[in-house]
């Protein structure tokens, strides 16, 4: 049986949040340029209430979040990757800019790391930001163990704020079984890859449960949210402690900061918001798609340091897309339940009603399940791509485009809420339409695939080529 949040708070009688101190909401790795990383199982506890049982997890470096990695932009970087997993997994960098071989996406770009072997990723970051990195080797089972981390990259030039004031907030949903452990039995399971996609039942911040921090009163504290969830869509309210919007998906807003404008704000799997936060008084980060769900919680100091200004960083200088003569596509998203499952081709042959369920390919772009041997679309370098993505299904997805950042520029013709809107991951609604735009200057063969990762792995997931 699965457990609601309500259930399980009732049945361990989660009533008050622990205290975990100030390192663990902001875990720096090192200062160097060149790392050692290793992905292996540990034991983690993942629910706090004393009755709860230890789960065996996959972390980096022995933690759940991995290490914060944080580099200076335009910075060469050299990760020596170590696999002392039970399987073959590789990294993705998500939401940078970098070199095609590099970008960790086994089967595509590189082979996936054997267990005991080791690989060495080196790239330069081209872009400040908040920005994350986590398995590519069946997604939607490692990274559900919690194979991810925080990676922030500073501007070359440009004021910081100091760590007392600059917080990595790694959001992330647990499926736990009726003791507290994380259900690994039901990873794979057909209803999520055809449905929502893996939904737990309890959150964590930074793999801690119910965390509590201290924050300096009045003084500019910069929250960078990261959606680590396998398919959960996380609802927030901003406005409910007084922040403001800085940036999204590692892209600062020209006129930050800024009022959200809309509520509640939606952050879907992988993406990323950065918040301005000056607090007068206590808060809680609350999840609010069902009642409201209070699962970190921030006090006021009773002593502080003096306060460094925040200072708005630079927006990236990301190249923009022409107005005319353009590549354009549309994107038909089908599939899934209570979805359009005819005309489904799979490994170049049309599924018919039992292949379904034998090869789990319930989604499909154009009429094409998983990735073709024949790209989405090609296209040379420095053309400006234009992709109208339609969702005719019954969900919602996250659509993210490896190596590059585009332009939202509209959904429905209604426009949209902030202009320019960089993102890399974008949320499109049940039976809505939303145009993309970017230059594709990063030659390679580049994923372009639903961020609910059930659903990548079971269909939404297509590549296309930039020719150099």
């Amino acid at each position: 049986m699965q457990l609601n949040r309500r259930q399980m708070l009732k049945l361990m009688g989660a009533t008050t949040a622990i205290s975990i101190g100030q390192p663990a909401l902001f875990a720096r790795a090192a200062t160097s340029t060149e790392i050692e990383l290793e992905a292996a199982p540990l034991m983690h506890k993942l629910h706090h209430a004393p009755e709860a049982q230890t789960s065996t997890l996959w972390g980096y470096n022995g933690h759940v979040a991995g290490p914060t990695l944080r580099f200076k932009q335009g910075e060469k970087i050299t990760i020596h990757f170590t696999n002392n997993l039970p399987e073959p997994t590789s990294i993705h960098w998500h939401g940078l800019r970098i070199a095609n071989k590099m970008d960790g996406v086994s089967g595509l770009t590189q082979d996936p790391v054997q267990p005991g072997e080791t690989f060495t990723y080196e790239f330069v970051a081209p872009d400040a930001g908040t920005y994350w990195y986590h398995a590519h080797h069946k997604s939607w089972e490692q990274v559900a163990r919690g194979l991810y981390g925080g990676l922030i990259i500073d501007p070359a030039d440009g004021d910081i704020l100091p760590e007392a004031q600059d917080h990595l907030v790694i959001l992330d949903d647990w499926r736990l079984d009726e003791t507290g452990r994380f259900d690994e039995a039901s990873l794979g399971a057909p209803m999520d890859w055809s449905h929502d996609g893996r939904l737990g039942n309890w959150l964590t911040v930074n793999g801690e449960s119910l965390p509590r921090f201290s924050l300096c009163e009045g003084m500019p504290h910069l929250l960078r949210l990261i959606n680590a969830s396998n398919s959960r869509i996380m609802e927030i309210d901003p406005d409910r402690f007084g922040a403001k919007i800085i940036g999204f998906d590692g892209q600062a807003l020209p006129n930050a900061p800024t009022e959200l404008g809309y509520k509640p704000l939606l952050l879907g799997p992988a993406q990323r918001v950065d918040l301005l936060v000056e607090p007068k008084e206590s808060f809680a980060l609350e999840e609010l798609s069902r009642e409201p769900f209070p699962f970190c919680f921030f006090d006021i100091a009773e002593a502080c340091e003096s306060p460094a200004p925040f200072v708005p960083p630079k927006p990236n200088a990301l190249p923009l897309p022409a107005k005319t003569d353009r590549f354009q596509l549309d994107v038909r998203m089908t599939g899934g339940a209570m979805g359009q499952l005819g005309d489904i081709f799979y490994q170049g042959e049309r599924m018919e009603r039992g292949d379904f369920q034998r090869t789990k390919q319930f989604w499909a772009f154009n009429n094409v399940a998983n990735l073709a041997e024949t790209p989405l679309f090609s296209v040379n370098k420095g053309e400006t791509v234009e992709l109208n993505v339609i969702n005719e299904t019954a969900f919602m997805h996250a659509m993210h485009v490896h190596g590059h950042h585009f332009l939202v520029e509209d959904r429905d013709g209604g426009g949209v809420e902030f202009n320019p809107l960089w993102r890399d991951t974008f949320l499109i609604g049940t039976q809505q339409s939303t145009r993309i735009a970017f230059v594709a200057d990063n030659p390679g063969k580049w994923l372009f695939h639903c961020h609910m990762l059930e659903h990548a792995a079971s269909g939404m997931n297509a590549w296309f080529e930039v020719r150099a």
